[in-house]
């Protein structure tokens, strides 16, 4: 059964901050942000973090819409790029987060199964005193490895990775170098980064020549990225495959025949190979360097084409939006699109919005990924290197490259 409905003002979120493009990267929380500078708060913040820091593996989130808590409620954007609006929320927070998802995302689950609260959007005021005692989130929705990708409506990698650089210096200078330095190495790094950067690509009408170049750029720029994080202190990277997003909804709905775009799908195939070598690669040269490169688009894949095996009526279409296979990016009806389809239960459906897999779906991967083997994730799993606290504890694998 399906419900189409029109945009309601009352279901819209509302945000008193509120951060320009021009000036991202001068709105970041400032030191007095995260650590008050009446001597008595300052004292009970950093008392806090010294007597949590060693007590858990802190998380530090990067990358897009797939893992972004609520970035992008803070900047001046569209609401392409956001989803702090009715329907996105309801089934866990029953209110919009910003979350493009019904209610929790990967991260929100890998933080649950190691202990740790909610891990806060860097960008949302209401965390800013909290010291981001358990790490932060950067992730913005849209962005890629890519500067260009979206640029101007997002917050792209490199300033994800500057907000990152300046809580590194907060830390330091509120912990002391010793434990600035065990909180940076024990902590876990989980990114998603690259389906915006070919979608992009695709839509510019780029010739299939310029394929192996671009994604050479891609992997070029998260190779930077991880290296900078090394440099810091930081040993554990969690990354995921980029999905066979050409037989996703809504860009099956947008072609006349609501075929797959075996194009976008070759590319990401051709991402994902680069991407486990250059893994492998740095696992060679960084010293103490671990990664779990977690196969979400082999997972995303099976159950499309057998979503009755995993538990989901739906594997083809998403709950929420219109067009063919309600594929058009239209979800809450603030994008262009005022209609627009709901359905009853979003855990019978593998994808919520056109771009977006369900709560249902992304708890799968999450326990999968967590403790799964080598099949889904490799060669370790998100428990695993939660568990891999002190140099003493880092495991280096034997590589062979295929």
């Amino acid at each position: 059964m399906k419900q189409t409905y029109r945009l309601s003002p009352s279901f819209v979120f509302s945000s008193d901050s509120i951060v320009t493009q021009q000036n991202l990267t001068q709105s970041k929380p400032s030191f007095v942000d995260l650590f008050p500078s009446p001597k008595k708060k300052q004292r009970a913040c950093c008392q806090s973090s010294q007597g949590h820091f060693n007590k858990h593996v802190a998380l530090f989130i990067f990358g897009d819409s797939f893992f972004d808590s609520g970035n992008n409620n803070y900047i001046k954007t569209t609401p392409d790029f956001q989803a702090n609006f009715w329907p996105y929320g309801e089934s866990y927070f029953n209110h919009p987060t910003g979350r493009f998802s019904n209610g929790r995302l990967l991260p929100d689950f890998i933080a649950e199964f190691a202990g740790l609260p909610f891990i806060p959007a860097y960008l949302d005021p209401h965390y800013h005193n909290s010291g981001f005692l358990y790490g932060a989130n950067f992730a913005s929705g849209g962005s890629g490895a890519l500067v260009e990708t979206d640029a101007g409506l997002v917050v792209d990698l490199k300033t994800q990775l500057q907000y990152f650089s300046d809580l590194e210096k907060q830390y330091r200078q509120n912990l002391g170098d010793a434990k600035a330095n065990q909180l940076l190495s024990d902590a876990v790094y989980l990114f998603s980064c690259g389906c915006n950067d070919y979608s992009v690509l695709l839509s510019n009408n780029e010739s299939s020549r310029l394929y192996e170049r671009y994604v050479e750029m891609v992997i070029g720029n998260l190779t930077d990225v991880f290296k900078e994080i090394h440099a810091k202190g930081g040993r554990k990277i969690g990354i995921g495959t980029v999905p066979a997003i050409g037989c996703w909804p809504n860009t099956r709905a947008e072609r006349p025949d609501n075929t797959c775009n075996e194009e976008l799908n070759i590319i990401a195939n051709q991402h994902n190979h680069a991407l486990l070598h250059k893994l492998q690669d740095l696992g060679q040269q960084l010293e103490g360097f671990m990664f779990a490169n977690y196969d979400i688009s082999t997972g995303i894949t099976k159950r499309m084409k057998n979503p009755s095996k995993y538990g989901f009526k739906v594997g083809d279409r998403a709950c929420c939006g219109s067009g063919p296979l309600r594929g058009f990016f239209s979800c809450g009806g603030k994008r262009g699109i005022r209609e627009f389809e709901l359905c009853d239960n979003p855990d019978d459906y593998l994808f919520f919005d056109s771009l977006h897999p369900s709560e249902a779906a992304v708890r799968q991967f999450a326990e999968l990924f967590w403790n799964g083997d080598s099949k889904f994730t490799s060669p370790y799993n998100f428990k695993t290197l939660f568990q891999a606290v002190g140099p003493q504890n880092r495991r280096h694998p034997v590589y062979k490259l295929s």
